[in-house]
């Protein structure tokens, strides 16, 4: 017989219920937390994450502004910004970047030294930060990319716009040039000003009027899609542009410097002795400031900072040269105002000289000696002898007081970047420095521009100004003029103030420029070949020894090496009735200042006096 299962429907009702009870229990549990969680989203944590919705939806993005524009004084303009595109990547948005890159390559050139720029850049911003893999694409390469757009999220091109400096090397110095902000820059500049501000200025003008310059950043309110594309611009706050600058420099007068040169290398500074405006500020060689404003490929920068001719060494502001014979008019100067002297008294000269009870003899450069010298012949024939008794006469202390007054020894302050103050020797600078006491031989060359002395173009040139005016020191300046955005003609700067030199007697200033003049105008003035008839210069020539001659060697310029040879140095001011230029000029191992040096001073005096034009 098969066996009979009787079924428990009693049990099973019973089981069903209580499941049907739990599975109740559970659903209702779960609506609950899904309430309670409700709750708290719209109703407890409302305000917090509305905020949280929105700013996934609005962004607010910096507005950088736009770079003030650099002009000369005739309004040529010297540092614009030429709209340009790049090429960027937002890390935090690019899934694979080395896949990314590899890929972006395919459609546009993208260099080693791009990437290894770009790696520098990631490792100095932040991952939202946009970087940039290529700059300056063409218009090609902008087509081929906006093709292909689809295929790169977190990469997009984007307009903007870079510095450029027209005339490049001719106003590198002084201009300077702008760079990418690096770590250490941004520790001290004000990050919510330079928000959205990728680059700053570096040095010169550039970075003296940083401030001016840049501007004020403004913001905008975007709304964005999940993407992140720009949908539409919910509010605005323009930046400010920063300031356009008008510089003093005539840059004609530049150009027509750095000509004269040639192949030479050197430094000509000229300034206007009634304002202190810089006119043309020229150090040889160059360099061209371009290449560093999207960063220099390190191979270039690299060949200029191992060129033997120092192309980015300022000469201008930061050689230091023994200023040789140029000194000799402020020497004398600070005889007649000691009344140590008198500008009739004669001194012979036999070719060297003597201290007494020593037997070492001091040379001149004329080996069978000049004669009888008072000081305008002194200063027009350049006689060592001369001005080796009569520097051994006022003894240091009152050379190292009486030169400095003129700035010598001093930064002239001017507003760029970099300026050194030469070097104005003193019994308290030997003992502390040499750890030796001051020689009486060592007052000697002083006095005729050797030795421990050294001073920079500028301020030779800044000391020749002083002098032109008889007495009236002004700092020199760059920048003449500012103009904003909401002002329809440049706003002049206040000129810095003048000092007065203190002077015992008009004459005898008057009886160092005749002495000048007769420099150009003398029969056996050292630098008569550049007398113009048109108007009047008062100079004064200058040959500084790069090494020391022996006392028993003869110095022969054909047989010594080019960077060995005498530098060659000119001072002078112009017309001499109302001086309107006054010029420092250092040829590097040029030889002779008279041969060398004065005809670039002259053709100098002829562009801004004459008022030539290329």
């Amino acid at each position: 017989m098969p066996t009979i299962t009787i079924k428990d429907y009693l049990r099973e009702s019973r089981l069903f219920s209580q499941r049907a009870v739990t599975a109740a229990i559970g659903v209702f549990l779960l609506l609950s937390l899904l309430i309670l969680r409700l709750v708290d989203l719209q109703v407890i944590n409302h305000e917090h994450f509305t905020t949280l919705s929105q700013d996934n939806r609005v962004k607010v993005q910096p507005l950088p502004p736009t770079r003030g524009l650099i002009y000369d004084r005739n309004g040529v303009i010297l540092a614009q910004n030429l709209p340009t595109h790049s090429l960027e990547i937002t890390p935090e948005r690019v899934k694979d970047l080395a896949l990314t890159l590899q890929e972006l390559s395919g459609i546009i050139d993208i260099g080693e030294s791009d990437r290894k720029r770009f790696d520098r850049l990631r490792q100095q911003r932040r991952r939202f930060d946009s970087i940039p893999i290529r700059v300056r694409l063409n218009e090609e390469e902008v087509a081929r990319f906006s093709v292909n757009r689809h295929r790169f999220p977190g990469v997009e091109i984007k307009a903007k716009l870079l510095r450029d400096y027209p005339l490049g090397e001719i106003t590198a110095h002084i201009l300077g040039y702008v760079g990418r902000i690096n770590q250490q820059e941004l520790q001290i500049i004000d990050n919510s000003n330079y928000s959205g501000t990728t680059h700053i200025g570096k040095n010169g003008v550039e970075k003296t009027y940083e401030k001016q310059l840049h501007g004020q950043v403004g913001l905008q309110q975007v709304e964005v899609n999940a993407l992140g594309r720009v949908i539409r611009i919910l509010q605005q706050q323009p930046p400010i542009p920063g300031e356009n600058l008008y510089l003093s420099l005539d840059a004609g007068l530049q150009l027509v410097t750095t000509a004269t040169f040639g192949e030479k290398n050197g430094a000509a500074v000229a300034i206007d002795p009634q304002t202190g405006q810089i006119l043309a500020l020229v150090s040889k060689p160059g360099f061209d400031p371009n290449l560093f404003v999207e960063g220099i490929a390190p191979s270039v920068y690299q060949a200029l900072q191992t060129s033997p001719d120092k192309p980015l060494f300022n000469r201008a502001l930061r050689g230091q040269y023994p200023p040789g014979s140029t000194i000799k008019p402020f020497i004398s100067l600070a005889g007649l105002e000691t009344r140590t002297i008198s500008a009739d008294q004669k001194k012979f000269c036999p070719g060297f000289y003597q201290l007494p009870g020593y037997t070492h003899k001091y040379r001149d450069w004329k080996k069978t000696g000049h004669g009888p010298m008072n000081l305008l012949s002194a200063i027009t024939q350049s006689c060592d002898v001369y001005f080796y008794d009569l520097a051994h006469q006022l003894g240091i202390d009152k050379l190292h007081d009486y030169l400095s007054l003129f700035g010598f020894g001093t930064r002239t302050g001017v507003d760029i970047t970099g300026e050194r103050g030469g070097l104005l020797p003193s019994r308290e600078w030997k003992k502390r420095v040499k750890k030796t006491p001051w020689y009486p031989g060592e007052t000697l060359i002083t006095g005729i521009g050797q030795g421990y002395l050294l001073t920079t173009p500028l301020q030779l040139a800044s000391a020749t100004a002083t002098l032109a005016t008889n007495g009236k020191r002004i700092t020199p300046r760059v920048v003449a003029a500012t103009k904003n955005h909401d002002r329809d003609q440049p706003v002049p700067l206040e000129p810095p103030p003048a000092t007065s030199l203190p002077i015992s007697s008009a004459g005898n200033w008057d009886d160092v420029v005749d002495a000048m003049t007769q420099v150009i105008e003398g029969q056996r003035g050292t630098a008569r070949r550049i007398r113009s008839n048109l108007y009047r210069i008062a100079g004064k020539t200058g040959t500084a020894q790069v090494f020391t001659v022996k006392q028993d060697e003869k110095y022969e310029e054909e047989k010594v090496s080019k960077k060995n040879r005498d530098h060659a140095l000119f001072i002078a001011f112009a017309p001499i009735e109302e001086p309107k230029i006054a010029i420092a000029v250092i040829v590097e191992n040029g030889g002779h200042g008279g041969s060398v040096a004065a005809p670039i001073a002259r053709r100098m005096m002829d562009f801004y006096l004459l008022q030539e034009r290329l």
